[in-house]
């Protein structure tokens, strides 16, 4: 795989949610949507719904961590993607190693991962 990109614009984000496939889980939402490029781009989002600051804070890193440890044991993600996570009501109380399950199957499932 070539590299990882992480999303910026807003307009990436919007054409992954009107338009990607959407994978769903009590503490992650997964949108995934083939892109152009033959690199892998990762966006994550926390809405005020998760809480004030510290808590969509603990959110991301969570997240963060979560993806390291998926990316880090499959060497065979797919590039040429474009991944948002969502995060839940539940993601600031969950473990990172508990999240990375998750995900992993949120991965296996879109066909991500191997």
């Amino acid at each position: 795989m070539s590299e990882i990109i992480t999303l910026c614009d807003a307009w990436a984000f919007r054409r992954a949610y009107q338009r990607g496939k959407s994978f769903v889980s009590p503490e992650l939402v997964t949108y995934i949507i083939k892109n152009k490029q033959n690199n892998l781009r990762i966006g994550i989002t926390t809405g005020k719904k998760i809480g004030k600051a510290y808590m969509r804070s603990r959110a991301r890193r969570v997240i963060r961590a979560a993806f390291r440890e998926v990316f880090a044991d499959a060497e065979l993600l797919k590039s040429g993607f474009d991944v948002v996570f969502v995060a839940r009501g539940k993601t600031p109380f969950v473990k990172s190693t508990y999240l990375s399950k998750v995900m992993r199957k949120q991965l296996k499932e879109s066909g991500l991962i191997k």
